[in-house]
């Protein structure tokens, strides 16, 4: 060992001393030369005395001749790493955008620095890698345009947070091209999936309206259908949603599903549990309760729990489950003076008539 990192200093100093101190670029090339010839037969130590060479070097060169190195140690598995995060620093979108698109050799640190405080072209660069961590897309979804978030959204490697998708389905409201994106992730949770469906569906009606006033009761009715069929679809589409309900209808069928069983799904943040378990109770389809989460505004959810005469504190779990999952503040004051002010027989009355159409349209699976 000692003999290999005598020979490779000698190596190094040969590399230095081939041309005028002055013509680092030559100098750099004539190490990266050597490097790339012993890469993958170098010990930690080896690949450090790389490192330091290679940095001193690195310093004052021009941007061209860093790109062009930049290039060459994007693809290699043991690249010097402090050369490869200065690389990936770099403010010159050449000389950074292979290693934070291709180099493994990059930390989530360094991907999530360059994400914070540098340019567009350096996310868009970022969003192209073939695995992307939630707390990096965390970043590209919240401080990328509109080309990051579409590049972001169609990657297959990427992870998503649950803010990250929440941030990705506000955006994608009235943008057709990033909602479709979002809607062919397979993996994403189905209440940002419907999410998604709801305001779409917004941005449908409006625009159909505004063509035809005169239709719009007939629109209204068209967009509510298709979103339900979508609604359909998506829980046709979840595993998880056949195992999960299969386990709540048994304990419907068994007379142990009661308002203690929600307000602790609700308060677990269970989306799927909670609103199966709320459409058994209350004799609802679950369509009915998924479009009630799905609300901007909670006064359905106090009309079916107030119906169901819900405690407080039951209501009050539901209440924040559905804020969480919109993004939106809590006005659990507001909420209970509503919910204090709203006539128990009046929500009765109300959630009958959610049955009779329900009935109407010969659709209860939905």
């Amino acid at each position: 060992m000692a003999n290999t990192q005598q020979m490779l200093i000698d190596d190094l100093e040969q590399a230095l001393s081939g041309g005028a101190i002055s013509d680092r670029a030559a100098t750099l090339r004539r190490v990266t030369d050597l490097f790339v010839v012993t890469s993958g037969t170098l010990s930690e130590e080896q690949v450090a005395l790389f490192d330091d060479v290679m940095g001193r070097l690195l310093e004052e060169i021009e941007s061209s001749a860093r790109a062009a190195f930049g290039h060459i140690l994007a693809t290699i598995s043991d690249a010097p790493p402090n050369v490869v995060r200065s690389l990936a620093l770099d403010d010159e979108i050449d000389v950074a955008g292979p290693i934070l698109t291709h180099s493994d050799r990059i930390d989530g640190t360094t991907l999530v620095e360059s994400a914070k405080t540098k340019s567009q072209a350096h996310l868009l660069a970022i969003s192209r890698r073939k695995a992307l961590s939630e707390a990096v897309t965390d970043v590209l979804i919240e401080r990328g345009d509109r080309k990051v978030a579409l590049s972001t959204a169609e990657n297959p490697g990427a992870a998503f947070s649950e803010a990250g998708y929440s941030e990705l389905v506000r955006r994608s409201s009235g943008d057709d091209d990033l909602a479709m994106r979002v809607w062919m992730r397979s993996e994403i949770p189905r209440q940002h999936l419907l999410k998604l469906f709801a305001e779409a569906s917004e941005a449908v009606k409006r625009k159909l309206t505004v063509q035809d006033p005169s239709k719009a009761r007939i629109i209204l009715e068209i967009v509510a259908q298709a979103s339900q069929q979508l609604q359909t679809q998506a829980r046709q589409r979840s595993t998880d949603f056949a195992f999960v309900s299969g386990d709540i209808h048994a304990l419907h069928a068994a007379g142990r599903l009661d308002e203690a069983v929600v307000a602790k799904f609700a308060n677990d943040g269970k989306f799927d549990e909670t609103t199966i378990a709320l459409s058994l109770i209350c004799d609802l389809p679950i369509s009915l309760i998924e479009r009630a989460f799905i609300d901007q505004r909670s006064e359905q959810i106090l009309i079916i729990t107030k119906a169901m005469g819900m405690a407080w504190a039951t209501v009050k779990a539901i209440i924040q489950l559905q804020a969480a999952m919109n993004g939106l503040p809590l006005k659990l004051e507001q909420s209970f003076a509503a919910y204090t002010r709203l006539n128990a027989d009046t929500a009765k009355k109300a959630i009958q008539f959610y049955r009779l159409r329900q009935r109407a349209t010969n659709s209860p699976s939905e």
